[in-house]
């Protein structure tokens, strides 16, 4: 059985995208069953213990048992200290998969205290995205919240994702008319990932702007050659939110924009996130 950590970089708190905003994720990875019908992840989910010192977990991710780390990057800049970000190089530098998802502007920033990964995402005011045309609002509805900020569609609604071919296996669906995943939940202002030069890294599927038209990143994989764990970095965090996934199960209060319901009312897209998430939990894990 693959243990997998499910971890923000936050101290928890009722009014953000604390660990328990993610529980649909967590739950839906605890559900899991091999032939047999036993489980097939060990999920911990937790956030972090406390801001500004190394979290007893993540600063000591290398030496446990865990396999997988999915880290939501939800802070808004000093999400994780030097010493966790040098034991999750280590954890992958011994074979463990990484998921990196971070949001909007700078939300998640500290994830560029990660090697490798940590380049594959941009910021406003750290690793912005290399071609200026695209250091623009792409979402002007809400005007606290500047570049990147591609808007996908309302929360609780779906968005079509173009594979980039060829198919990768997270994004693979045999019981699809496409065989892959079509749909991913949206999000008004997602953020701004690419593929590394020189890495063994490519983007993997695609998003389109409902504002401006601009194709975006959805998801970058890294195939973790060399013994290297695999890793994903991904647009945002939202992708795997409870309140993304069912908009019934409510936000934080600071969340402004009025939801949709159309993960709700077209379940396709709901089973597509599903198999993403497993697919990857797989992948991420060589099981």
């Amino acid at each position: 059985m693959r243990k997998i950590l499910i971890q923000t970089t936050i101290e928890t708190a009722v009014e953000d995208w604390s660990i328990q905003r993610f529980s649909l994720l967590a739950q839906l990875l605890r559900d899991q069953r091999d032939a047999g019908g036993a489980p097939l992840f060990e999920v911990l989910a937790r956030d972090r213990a406390v801001s500004g010192q190394p979290d007893p977990v993540l600063a000591g991710l290398d030496r446990s048992d865990i396999d997988v780390l999915w880290l939501l990057a939800v802070d808004v800049g000093n999400g994780l200290h030097p010493e966790e970000c040098r034991a999750i190089e280590r954890f992958r530098q011994r074979g463990g998969g990484v998921l990196v998802a971070r949001d909007h502007m700078d939300l998640g920033s500290s994830v560029c205290g990660l090697a490798d990964i940590g380049v594959a995402h941009h910021f406003h005011t750290h690793n912005p995205e290399q071609d200026a045309r695209r250091r623009v609002n792409d979402d002007t509805g809400t005007p606290a919240i500047l570049w990147p900020n591609y808007h996908s569609g309302r929360n609780g609604d779906y968005q079509p994702v173009t594979i980039c071919a060829p198919l990768h296996p997270v994004l693979a669906d045999p019981a699809s008319p496409t065989g892959a995943i079509r749909w991913f939940p949206a999000h008004p202002h997602e953020g701004a990932v690419s593929a590394p030069a020189g890495q063994d890294a490519r983007v993997i599927a695609q998003g389109r702007s409902i504002i401006s038209g601009e194709m975006f990143n959805l998801a970058v994989a890294f195939e973790g050659e060399g013994g290297c764990g695999r890793a994903i970095a991904e647009s945002t965090f939202h992708h795997f939110a409870d309140y993304n996934w069912d908009a019934q199960q409510g936000c934080p209060g600071f969340v402004s924009e009025a939801p949709g319901d159309g993960m709700h009312t077209h379940p396709a897209a709901l089973a597509d996130i599903h198999r993403y998430v497993v697919n990857a939990a797989h992948w991420l894990s060589r099981a």
